[in-house]
């Protein structure tokens, strides 16, 4: 069982399941809660395959870009991995914190608490980026639009996102495909509407980003 919700955090989304399954490069990264253990998921660049361990896990997924200045560590070098918050924050205030997390009746409202106290003001440049390649507007028009070189575009994403403008691009590609096949639009029109050359396009990039053919990721979904 998943379920999630809108985060108070702005562009955040709390979430709760048993940890199973594949998880899709998003653009994002997660501060996430289990069994007393509060950890970081990093940007993903392929699938995230887990069976999940026993019980629940609640999880804040931070809007593209914004997780890097809440933890203080730059999003590549947290980049497919999934690690100890205690490894990147001093042990004392994440035990302050676990214990925090556990004595409260909702731990998934704890979790957005202390994301709210810390959180840092969204960075409007990051924020435009995102929107613009979202629309599918391509990399060096982006950079021209918001005023930055193709070298300061590339090392601001690496910060923020954990990989270079395009690969955030391709990510965010494959998610608005994924929204309208979803809903039953026809793959050929989907890879059409969502920026892909063709179907035949969009299919390996389903296969090199999540892993499987896209009927079977559809089917698993």
């Amino acid at each position: 069982m998943y379920t999630e919700r809108a985060s108070r955090l702005a562009g955040a989304v709390l979430w709760t399941g048993d940890g199973a399954g594949r998880v899709l490069p998003d653009g994002c990264m997660d501060l996430l809660w289990h069994d007393g253990r509060l950890l970081v998921a990093g940007p993903d660049t392929r699938a995230y395959v887990t069976e999940g361990a026993p019980g629940t896990w609640v999880g804040l997924r931070f809007h593209p870009g914004s997780a890097p200045a809440f933890l203080g560590v730059p999003a590549h070098e947290l980049r497919d991995r999934r690690v100890e918050l205690a490894d990147l924050w001093p042990a004392s205030e994440v035990r302050r914190l676990r214990s925090r997390i556990a004595r409260a009746p909702d731990p998934a409202g704890a979790l957005e608490d202390i994301a709210l106290e810390r959180a840092a003001p969204p960075d409007p440049v990051l924020h435009a980026l995102v929107n613009a390649l979202d629309a599918g507007l391509p990399v060096g028009a982006t950079a021209d639009e918001l005023g930055l070189g193709a070298r300061q575009l590339h090392r601001r994403s690496l910060v923020a996102f954990g990989y270079g403008p395009k690969t955030l691009a391709r990510i965010l590609r494959l998610r608005r495909a994924l929204v309208l096949a979803r809903a039953g639009v026809p793959y050929a029109e989907t890879a059409a509407r969502s920026g892909f050359a063709d179907q035949a396009h969009l299919a390996r990039d389903v296969r090199e980003l999540a892993g499987v053919p896209l009927g079977r990721l559809l089917g698993a979904g």
